[in-house]
């Protein structure tokens, strides 16, 4: 397939005008904007409290390749290997620079220069390799070390700890250095310089990994073993459409830039340091939020890789579960009991934000963590994750702090959340804020759920706040206001009380569903962040209003900035850079909106919809309870096939799933192998449950 034909490959004669949208390169834990002199390493920061940011780490890898002769450039991103190649051709020479982070060795980056003769001359000819590196951080103290195998090491501390007493990571660099030009010889065909740099937190690591890069490069393993890394993730995950060529290359630039920011499936190190905003490639001091985890991650990130990835969702969770003991220290600062996730966290799990209203007021966040927690047992049924794991500790502990924030008000005889700043950043300070409540009612209906299941015993506070719990509501509009006191038609900042009918799933007639959709639709900023309108398009998908739901999905465009679908938090280029929390509500729009997929207790449900331009959607590697499945979704007919079955996570025998048609309560077995087809009958509710399963009946 040509490079022209291919939505995998993004391609472009020139870079951006914005070196801000160069295309970022991550594996998890390295991230660095291609030709930036600064990159970043997960869990490495500096600064303490608010100040707390991204460590810059100084890039030897910051080379660009310039020729004196006449040259045509292009420049291209290859997401199916996720490599940058930069080419130089001229009449006499084809230069070639690729640039990668290891997908296998996340410890390790690789730049490549291959020079190759266009025509068989005696002349030798010289590439210039035009570096920015300096081995200095404004947040890493750099001292050299000795020389290893012929590599340059420098190593290094950051200033300050995350917080009073907290240890100051170190950083060692060793890197191949890079001369200031390579030369073909006369009369020599090609030749291939390949440069490696590692970073790591100890030296013993350090070398190891160069040790092994080495390895790679005399064996001829290195480019292939990041390739093979990528094919093998790509194989369990695809995300097509056929109709729309820029929602199809949209949707491969969202999954491959999100897939960069998570680990290798094959990390067990369990060090995997959350997803921020703008990922590992941004997030220094100052911009792009710090680098700090967010709602983002468990919200608007996650959904759309736990789908397919089963590992990458639990590694979400680990990292929460690794900053339990700072959100219990930021609960009993608040004077209150269990867990409080930081509404910026960093690795500590202590608040970090910069500005305090927010950590003190924005306390949804614990609804959004204990949420990704229950799509990850309803997916897979691990329940191993919540008793190893420790992800009861955080359910548990979330629902503890929940029975400690509310008021009970005699009044109206329920229970309040005063003092909060809903997900609408335009409004602090307010009481009974809709989402906000709704997510502590469902984070304690789990938590008590999850008790049965582990047979633990529940306090019954739990269950009493969560059946009690104001959950506000207009009975003359029948609609759903944001918070105590909101007047209809004020304005909105982002997707806020629309949330509650996805992702949080509070039940609703189809008449609220829209009312809520109609009220805060014309009054949401249109300058607001990415994912909101996503957020709108799902629920339209919901009431079968697929044009609509098209049209405000198209908006998102706006936010992509080309050539490399790098999507910016605004639609005119400003705020945060690399937007994933845009993209994952991106992703999530055609992963749940078109497909209509719910993930629920016992079955994974869906409702098919499709807008009239786009003919099929192909989601491939759907993972649900071990087995993993494709999907065919056309404008007349569903296709399933399953391939290959999985196991019940609690159970060591295999188990069947069958799709249940709720018009006619046909059951239509899934073996695999076997294609599954049936009509999609407009607005039919179907579920696929298996019929042997783990929770108790």
């Amino acid at each position: 397939m040509s490079q022209d034909l291919d939505p995998y490959i993004f391609t472009s004669n020139s870079l951006p005008n914005d070196p801000r949208f160069l295309p970022p390169l991550a594996n998890g834990l390295l991230g660095w904007r291609v030709y930036n002199d600064i990159m970043h390493m997960g869990g490495v920061y500096n600064g303490e409290g608010g100040h707390c940011h991204r460590a810059d780490v100084p890039c030897p890898l910051a080379v660009k390749v310039e020729t004196e002769d006449p040259a045509q450039h292009s420049y291209t991103l290859d997401t199916h290997t996720g490599i940058f190649t930069h080419t130089l051709t001229s009449a006499s020479v084809n230069i070639s620079q690729s640039l990668y982070s290891h997908r296998f060795y996340p410890n390790i980056m690789v730049m490549e220069v291959l020079l190759a003769r266009q025509v068989t001359s005696a002349e030798p000819v010289t590439v210039h390799l035009d570096s920015s590196f300096t081995p200095q951080s404004k947040d890493i103290v750099f001292e050299c070390g000795p020389d290893y195998k012929g590599a340059r090491h420098i190593q290094g501390q950051t200033t300050t700890a995350e917080f009073p007493g907290g240890s100051c990571p170190t950083v060692h660099l060793i890197w191949t250095p890079v001369p200031p030009t390579v030369t073909l010889l006369p009369k020599q065909p090609q030749a291939r310089w390949g440069f490696i740099l590692v970073v790591a937190n100890s030296l013993d690591a350090a070398e190891a990994f160069y040790d092994e890069g080495l390895r790679l490069m005399a064996t001829g393993d290195l480019r292939p073993s990041h390739e093979k890394a990528w094919k093998e993730l790509w194989l369990q995950s695809q995300v097509e459409v056929t109709g729309s060529e820029s929602l199809c290359k949209a949707l491969i630039g969202c999954l491959f830039y999100l897939l960069s920011a998570c680990p290798s499936i094959h990390d067990t190190s369990s060090s995997f340091g959350g997803i921020s905003p703008g990922g590992l490639s941004n997030g220094g001091d100052g911009q792009d939020y710090w680098g700090h985890v967010f709602w983002d991650q468990d919200i608007w990130m996650y959904p759309g890789i736990a789908l397919f990835y089963p590992k990458l969702a639990r590694a979400v969770l680990e990292y929460r579960v690794g900053t339990a003991d700072g959100a219990r220290d930021n609960a009993r600062k608040q004077g209150y009991m269990g867990l409080k996730f930081p509404w910026e966290s960093a690795v500590s799990g202590r608040e970090v934000c910069p500005d305090d209203v927010y950590g003190q007021q924005e306390i949804h966040i614990n609804g959004d963590v204990t949420l990704a927690f229950q799509h990850y047992l309803y997916l897979t049924e691990d329940l191993s994750m919540f008793t190893e794991g420790r992800g009861s500790e955080v359910v548990f502990g979330v629902a503890d702090y929940w029975i400690s924030r509310v008021t009970w008000q005699p009044q109206d005889q329920t229970y309040h959340i005063l003092g909060v700043m809903p997900p609408d950043e335009y409004y602090s300070n307010i009481n009974n804020s809709v989402y906000t409540n709704a997510a502590a009612k469902l984070s304690l209906q789990f938590a008590v759920e999850l008790a049965a299941l582990l047979q633990h015993p529940a306090p019954k506070e739990w269950q009493e706040v969560a059946q009690r719990i104001k959950i506000p509501f207009d009975p003359e509009s029948q609609y759903h206001p944001e918070f105590d006191g909101y007047i209809k038609g004020q304005p909105v900042k982002q997707a806020d009380t629309v949330m509650l009918g996805y992702p949080l799933g509070l039940p609703m007639s189809a008449e609220v569903r829209r009312n809520d959709l109609e009220a805060y639709e014309p009054v949401t900023d249109p300058k607001g962040p990415a994912m909101t309108w996503g957020m709108f398009a799902i629920g339209w998908l919901e009431l079968g209003e697929a044009e609509k739901s098209q049209h405000l999905l198209e908006k998102c465009f706006e936010n992509i900035q080309g050539p490399f679908q790098v999507w910016s938090e605004s639609s005119d280029g400003s705020g945060a850079v690399n937007f994933l929390t845009g993209m994952g509500g991106f992703l999530q729009a055609v992963l749940f909106g078109y497909t209509g997929f719910r993930v629920q207790k016992g079955c994974l449900a869906f409702s098919p919809l499709l807008p009239d331009d786009i003919c099929e959607l192909c989601v491939r590697g759907v993972n649900y309870l071990g087995s993993q499945m494709d999907w065919l979704l056309r404008k007349e007919e569903v296709c399933i096939i399953v391939r290959e079955k999985g196991r019940c996570a609690q159970n060591t025998k295999s188990f069947k799933l069958e799709v249940v048609l709720k018009t006619s309560g046909v059951k239509i077995p899934l073996t695999p192998g076997q294609p599954v087809t049936f009509p999609r009958e407009p607005g039919c509710v179907r579920k696929m449950e298996s019929t042997s399963s783990c929770w108790p009946l």
